[in-house]
């Protein structure tokens, strides 16, 4: 091979094949993803976190015949752990104050698929909000205009895979944290159905079922392969996914039949939708009938309402969660001084809510599930814009007690075509499908039934031929 330019936009599984056939070797692959990085991530701000001798030193053992063998890889600094380096959830309340001891088993799994860690990504503090600007690290800048977001919260991870510096990195959702980063950054993301991939040994859901773990991927085919190597119970779960009728790597690859697609661009939030969202998810539907399809306008019957505000108290149950387990491992007692003021705003009114809150909370997003459920016994998808404007400036999700009600209503905004998945566990994916005027990338959303990504591998995959995005290089890369 030739220079680290060749390697830098080819995918995972073309990596991998070139350490299978002997033509690179791990090594090689991790020099060049660490070269790329020391490149780009100044402009970008992604890698938070390097992990380069570990990475270097795993090359040598790799086994050759993993599916990712040798492939370099990032994982998001939330969530998930890797034993003996540090972790901080994008907070300064955890900053030099933990390392993990264990690896979480989907960073045990990944390990066994071949791939190759070099580093963390950046994120918001615990994850809270649809960008990743954190006080502690500084904001991520979208490679597509620098002067943007990159979407949250897996916007790190988002950034480093659109500026070619990895074929794929670790990312996870609970409101749109997979989606939002894929939408804003031009990349393929799909959130797995609730308990498809394992969040222990630390966790058992998060919370309530709300956050799914996978990654971010420009390709299809690496996306649905790694699903492969990853999904599946661990012992001791609370529950898991039906398991698929196929591999996901094998549905990306057939043709999907003709499916019942429903078309909507009106978002949960009852927020305005930029012309350039509406203009991508009408052009994906006519891409969809010109392949067949069965195209309608419809969107499942739900008090939007009664959904957002039952998610909002979810939401601030896990953050008050979040803050007193981190508590509770590291015996540090949480002050305001170290976390951002939005973060101890929500910690603060986590105090209010009782038990029995959440509870009530959860049981009404339960019965919101079953109503969702009943629209695709009509429908194999929905279809719908991934965000309800193209990617923003950075600051636009700044909090200050005066503009509290602002705030609130844009993390609406953003996230009123996605958090629904997250309440029903539904798989749901972006499809970078459209760039506008300007340049930048606008993503579009299709949920599946409950377990049946298969479904959605399979209709991405279709759609990856038919119009695909593999050229599209934003302006800041390698």
């Amino acid at each position: 091979m030739g220079g680290h330019d060749e390697l830098a936009w080819l995918d995972a599984t073309a990596q991998a094949e070139l350490v299978r056939t002997r033509q690179v070797t791990p090594a090689e692959l991790v020099d060049a993803a660490i070269a790329r990085a020391d490149r780009v991530n100044p402009s970008i701000n992604a890698i938070v976190t390097p992990m380069y001798e570990l990475a270097q030193t795993a090359a040598a053992e790799v086994p050759r015949d993993a599916p990712f063998a040798g492939v370099p890889f990032l994982l998001k600094d939330l969530g998930a752990e890797y034993a003996g380096t540090p972790m901080t959830e994008g907070s300064a309340f955890l900053a030099d104050h933990y390392v993990s001891e264990t690896d979480s088993e989907l960073v045990t799994r990944q390990k066994r698929a071949g791939l190759l860690t070099i580093g963390k990504t950046n994120t918001p503090e615990f994850g809270l909000l649809p960008t990743t600007e954190p006080v502690l690290f500084g904001p991520s800048r979208n490679p597509w205009d620098l002067d943007r977001s990159t979407g949250g919260s897996s916007g790190g991870s988002a950034a480093a895979v659109a500026a070619g510096i990895v074929p794929m990195a670790h990312a996870n959702d609970g409101g749109g944290s997979i989606r939002i980063p894929a939408a804003a950054c031009g990349l393929f993301g799909l959130k797995p159905t609730r308990g498809r991939n394992p969040l222990g040994p630390h966790y058992g859901d998060l919370p309530g079922g709300l956050v799914a773990e996978h990654v971010v991927t420009r390709s299809v085919r690496d996306s649905a392969a790694l699903l492969d190597a990853t999904s599946g119970p661990a012992p001791g779960d609370p529950y898991n996914a039906p398991p698929p009728e196929r591999s996901f790597l094998d549905a990306a690859e057939r043709d999907p039949g003709r499916l019942r697609i429903a078309l909507s661009t009106a978002p949960l939030s009852g927020s305005d939708v930029h012309p350039d969202c509406i203009a991508a998810a009408t052009a994906a539907a006519r891409l969809c009938q010109d392949l067949g399809h069965h195209v309608e306008e419809a969107s499942p019957t739900v008090d939007a309402g009664l959904l957002l505000r039952r998610f909002g108290v979810a939401w601030i149950g896990f953050l008050g969660w979040a803050v007193r387990d981190w508590q509770r491992r590291t015996g540090r007692e949480p002050t305001p001084a170290q976390f951002e003021p939005a973060t101890w705003r929500a910690f603060e009114r986590s105090h209010d809510q009782t038990s029995a809150d959440y509870l009530l909370a959860i049981q009404d997003l339960q019965a919101i599930s079953r109503d969702v459920a009943a629209f695709f016994t009509d429908h194999d998808v929905l279809l719908t814009p991934t965000m309800a404007q193209p990617p923003v400036p950075l600051g636009y999700f700044d909090y200050a007690p005066e503009t509290r009600d602002r705030h609130i209503a844009r993390l609406g905004e953003y996230t009123g075509f996605t958090l629904v998945c997250n309440v029903t566990g539904q798989p749901a994916m972006s499809l970078p499908l459209h760039w506008n005027a300007a340049g930048l990338p606008i993503g579009v959303q299709f949920v599946g039934r409950y377990g049946a990504e298969t479904t959605l591998f399979a209709l991405a995959g279709q759609l990856e031929r038919a119009r695909p995005w593999v050229d599209r290089r934003p302006p800041v890369s390698a």
